[in-house]
């Protein structure tokens, strides 16, 4: 992984100093808090896609830079508001912002980093551009939506939890890749196939944070291990066991989920169940079909050491031990 972050080593460089000038605000909060969230060891996961992308189809321009930005400050914006909905206390392993500043603080500063996303693409972007990452964001606001309603439901369906995973983290890496087309002029057919290998590592990203969130030591997560059942996200391992699970093992499952907190027990009692019907193993090799099928999808570009790139990063979604 150090070869594909290497290949964009500078661009990324130039995209951090973009965000330090963008969030130069009379405001001070809104540097401080937008600062720190976005200094606190994000991967620069979409980003990455982005840059990777542009260069896969031979762009030579300079815009890809200032618009990988604006996915990663849309992907930052979403990730204040979670912590608010989610009453989060931890955010890669330090204080969420929410904690730190508060509720209103964080809503009010992602707005602003939303606003400056659409300001930003505006002026390096196109209506190509803004119309894929308008449509993403409005695909994005229906899945928290989806995903509130979902809330605590172990009755949730696998169809239904797909719907959630697509429209909330998957549109964005997808938008991602496919931007990357758009400014090279690189055809439809190339970005459709972008905008495809996009989708399915954003799926797998999700279903394989999903495992993580069950197996994983806390310090690898950067939070505590279960936390997405204390939350009351019923995901894709939950989703398989309750399908194969007796009634007892049912009912055992629904009090976890819907009940006003979770307790080791419970958390434990949970997490056997998923073992014994291989909840685990089961996402991982739904995730890992996702990948295979973004890797076949740019095929259609000429080997080259990006899109080697990008199948290490689809082979990484998998890997990945946080």
């Amino acid at each position: 992984m150090d070869e594909v972050f290497g290949l964009v080593k500078g661009d990324i460089a130039a995209m951090e100093d973009g965000f330090r000038e963008s969030l130069n605000s009379n405001v001070y909060l809104v540097s401080k808090v937008g600062e720190y969230i976005l200094k606190s060891g994000g991967k620069r996961f979409r980003p990455v896609v982005l840059l990777l992308c542009s260069k896969l189809c031979g762009y030579t321009g300079d815009r890809h830079v200032p618009l990988a930005g604006v996915v990663e400050f849309i992907h930052t914006a979403t990730l204040l508001h979670d912590d608010v909905v989610d009453n989060a206390n931890l955010r890669r392993g330090s204080a969420s912002a929410n904690t730190v500043w508060g509720d209103g603080a964080s809503i009010l500063v992602g707005d602003y980093l939303f606003s400056k996303a659409f300001f930003l693409t505006v002026k390096y972007g196109d209506m190509r551009v803004l119309q894929v990452l308008s449509d993403s964001t409005t695909r994005m606001a229906e899945g928290e939506v989806l995903q509130l309603l979902k809330h605590s439901d172990a009755s949730t369906t696998e169809a239904e939890y797909l719907d959630v995973v697509t429209n909330k983290t998957a549109v964005l890496i997808s938008a991602a890749a496919r931007i990357g087309g758009i400014l090279s002029e690189s055809g439809a057919e190339k970005q459709d196939a972008l905008a495809e290998y996009g989708m399915g590592l954003g799926i797998a990203y999700q279903l394989m944070d999903d495992c993580l969130d069950y197996v994983s030591t806390d310090e690898d997560l950067g939070k505590s291990v279960g936390n997405d059942l204390r939350e009351g996200k019923v995901t894709m391992p939950l989703i398989h066991a309750v399908s194969m699970a007796t009634e007892a093992e049912r009912r055992v499952i629904i009090d976890a989920v819907e009940g006003d907190e979770l307790t080791p027990g419970q958390l434990s009692e949970v997490m056997s169940i998923i073992g014994r019907y291989r909840g685990i193993e089961y996402t991982m090799e739904r995730a890992a079909a996702y990948i295979d099928n973004a890797k076949r999808s740019i095929g259609i570009f000429a080997p080259s050491a990006e899109r080697s790139a990008l199948m290490a990063l689809a082979d990484f979604v998998i890997e990945r031990t946080r």
